[in-house]
Order: structure tokens, then C-alpha cells, then sequence
């Protein structure tokens, strides 16, 4: 890539940087008691700026290195803390917690693109299991020392683009037919949001097993 065209744009990160500072500044001095609906337009945004900033650095890598985009994208699941486990049946998936519906393709590329390299990897690695008629739960985990305000309610988080790039490796079909989707809220030491992938007859068995253990568990 020519070098004028690289500094352009890092000089274009740099600016999107200046304007995530000023963002995280107005959080760390807004009142969040008095205005929590400000603070979640701010602090979104904020997120969504970061996400941008992490693509255009990926674009920019692609094109002026000879880094792999695959061999990258599974390294930068990894730095997300996604991960994919498979054990008597049931695939969990782990990976930060979805964000609000209201958001930009590009800032969906930041999680989608790391999410199919490693389900790709790990089709290739180790046998992935194959669901004609499934359960998928959705735990969404927040911070035990959030607020409850900070709580989403489940039909404003983006979840299709997630399902549609799982059921291409390990279900027949996502529809309402063959998957049914239940949404849980648990408490934890940090955000995140773990996906369930299990056949329809083991789901009644897991959930009550999980609620054994402790976890702060909401009805579907």
C-alpha cells in the first residue's frame, strides 16, 4: 500500500482516539444516579467508536502487512475471551457481552469476523457437533456491581447476525422450527454473554442443573 495512503489513515485513527477520550473524559465526570440516560447514550457510543477504531486498525493491517486475516482474526477471538467448548453434547460459546441493537455494520464485523475464524478453526481442529432440531440459551451476565438500569431487556440486543454465523457450522437451520431460543440474566465478576447450543431433550435437564449451581438464573 502506498505510504500516503497509510498515514491517511492513521491519521484517521488518531482522530477517532482524540474523540474516544473526550467520550471516556465526559463518563468518568458524569453523575450517573442523576443522568443514566445520558451516561448510556455517552458510554455506547464510546463502545461503538472503540469497535470502529479496532476495524479500520484490522483493515489496516490487512492491507499493508503480510499478516494472515485468518490466522489474525482466531488471535483477536482470543483477546476478546472468545471461546468454544464441547462437552457431552452441548456447545458453549463465550464471548463479550452483545451490545444494543443500534449500532453500525462495521462495529458487527469487530465480533462476527473473530467468531467464524475460530468456529473455522476449531471445525478444522476438532469435530463440531451437528443439531437438526436444537435450544440455544442465551446467558446474558453482567456485572454484579452494575446497576439494575444497566440491564437490557432481551429484544433490544442484536442476536440474529450471532445465530445465523453459528448455524452455518453446526445447525441445520435457525428458524423458528428447529430452534427454539430462550434468554437468561445471570450476575457475574464480569459482561459477557454465553451461548448453549443443545438438543431439545437435554434442555429441561440443564437448566435445572445450572440453577443448582447457584446462579442467578431468569425465567425464558
Amino acid at each position: 500500500m502506498d505510504r500516503k495512503i497509510v498515514m491517511r489513515r492513521i491519521a484517521d485513527i488518531r482522530k477517532e482516539l482524540l474523540h474516544l477520550n473526550h467520550d471516556i473524559c465526559v463518563m468518568d465526570s458524569m453523575d450517573l444516579e442523576r443522568y443514566p440516560e445520558n451516561y448510556e447514550v455517552v458510554s455506547t457510543e464510546a463502545g461503538l467508536r472503540a469497535e470502529r477504531i479496532a476495524c479500520r486498525l484490522r483493515s489496516l493491517i490487512y492491507a499493508s502487512t503480510n499478516v494472515d486475516k485468518t490466522e489474525y482474526l482466531a488471535r483477536a477471538a482470543k483477546a476478546q475471551g472468545i471461546e468454544i467448548h464441547c462437552e457431552d453434547g452441548i456447545m458453549e460459546i463465550t464471548m463479550p457481552r452483545l451490545l444494543p441493537k443500534k449500532r453500525t455494520r462495521r462495529s458487527n464485523l469487530f465480533l462476527l469476523d473473530p467468531l467464524q475464524a475460530l468456529l473455522k478453526q476449531y471445525s478444522e481442529e476438532k469435530l463440531l457437533p451437528y443439531f437438526r432440531k436444537c435450544v440455544v440459551c442465551i446467558c446474558h451476565v453482567y456485572d454484579c456491581e452494575l446497576p439494575d438500569w444497566c440491564l437490557l431487556d432481551y429484544d433490544n440486543v442484536q442476536q440474529k447476525q450471532i445465530l445465523d454465523m453459528i448455524a452455518l457450522y453446526v445447525m441445520e437451520d435457525d428458524s423458528g422450527l428447529l430452534c427454539d431460543v430462550y434468554h437468561t440474566t445471570e450476575f457475574g465478576e464480569k459482561d459477557g454473554t454465553n451461548l448453549f447450543i443443545m438438543e431439545q431433550d437435554q434442555f429441561i435437564g440443564w437448566l435445572r442443573k445450572r440453577k443448582k449451581t447457584g446462579k442467578n438464573v431468569s425465567d425464558s
